[in-house]
């Protein structure tokens, strides 16, 4: 047998260590910096400033600041320093795990954020996981009747609903569900002044609650899934491997389920983490749509405000969750598919010398 080697420098195949962790680890790292320096930067390209908006800009008064007292505050919050100054204690204030002190509620940043972090979560992690269950679901029935009137049907029908943005679905949700059949709370996420008997009739309102905007988000992001497992699980039907299984007679439901789906779903873990960041988005305007106490109202709340140590806080944590997703998912797939595995570099050169020999 004739083989041609490179040099073990140049091998394609080296140990992961230095060959995948290190390269992603810095891959995030730069990812990390360039999230909190735009996380600083942003909010300060807006016009005007806390306490200049505060003062009634755009008609709005919350309150009445003084010239004077416009500018003590902003030299008590270091607004009147340069940004280069600003940013490095941004940097500093963060590595102790600081994230400010808000302008407009007058409490830690981190208060605000873990009093409404957990709608947002229960929206999303909520919502992802039904747009999985029936983007699976359907998106097998389809391509197990490709081409019959089911599929036509169910194509059509997820196409159009995931062309549409989340806002509008969540309005016409609102108009027809909520305001005319009164099937549900028109807003919020529990009855206001409400006192509960149980925990579960408490969490029976909450439910009940968050019903509309995780069905918002569940039909914005189904679509996708949908078409992804649709045409992944047909070109898997296809392979050899499918018709060796019905030659040895296994079961259909076996075929179907143990062999086709488990290969069909490997891109799907990658389209977990890129629906992740539009999944966050979508949540944001949800809940305005539906007034949902959650990290999307907050950030509203905060750009009228011009709440900067707010408005950070919400966007590192919305970015921080969805680049630990990324991650995960990262993780997830080098488990799953071991292609995506490196081979060490002790297992490579033993290999080349036993190559070696051959040759």
């Amino acid at each position: 047998m004739i083989f041609s080697f490179r040099p073990l420098a140049n091998l394609e195949f080296v140990d992961m260590s230095v060959k995948k962790s290190w390269p992603r680890a810095i891959e995030y790292l730069l990812t990390f910096l360039v999230i909190i320096t735009l996380n600083f930067s942003l909010p300060r390209l807006m016009p005007g400033d806390p306490f200049l908006h505060l003062s009634g800009e755009a008609g709005e008064i919350v309150e009445a600041y003084t010239e004077e007292q416009r500018r003590y505050f902003l030299e008590y919050y270091g607004l009147d320093r340069p940004l280069l100054e600003q940013y490095w204690n941004y940097l500093g204030e963060l590595a102790r795990g600081n994230l400010g002190f808000s302008y407009y509620y007058k409490e830690p940043v981190v208060n605000l954020i873990a009093r409404r972090l957990p709608w947002t979560l229960l929206l999303v992690t909520s919502a992802t996981l039904f747009s999985l269950l029936f983007g699976v679901l359907l998106g097998s029935f389809s391509a197990w009747r490709r081409g019959r009137w089911q599929d036509r049907f169910l194509y059509l029908f997820m196409v159009v609903f995931g062309e549409i943005p989340a806002f509008l679905i969540g309005l016409v949700l609102l108009i027809f569900l909520a305001a005319g059949l009164g099937l549900f709370p028109l807003a919020g996420a529990m009855t206001h002044f409400a006192r509960y008997a149980s925990f579960w009739e408490k969490l029976k309102d909450i439910l009940h609650h968050a019903v509309l905007p995780v069905l918002t988000l569940t039909l914005a992001r189904t679509g996708g899934i949908y078409l992804l497992v649709r045409n992944s699980l047909g070109t898997v039907l296809t392979r050899d491997f499918m018709c060796t299984a019905r030659a040895k007679g296994l079961a259909e439901f076996r075929i179907r389920y143990r062999h086709a789906l488990r290969n069909a779903l490997l891109p799907l873990v990658t389209r977990i983490a890129l629906q992740m960041g539009t999944m966050v988005g979508g949540a944001v305007l949800a809940e305005n749509v539906f007034a949902y106490p959650g990290l999307g109202r907050l950030m509203r709340d905060a750009v009228f405000v011009r709440d900067y140590p707010l408005l950070q806080g919400i966007f590192l944590v919305l970015a921080m969750g969805v680049m630990g997703a990324n991650l995960c998912v990262d993780l997830l797939y080098r488990r799953l598919d071991p292609r995506t595995k490196t081979v060490n570099v002790g297992d490579m050169k033993n290999w080349q010398d036993s190559a070696a020999e051959d040759r």
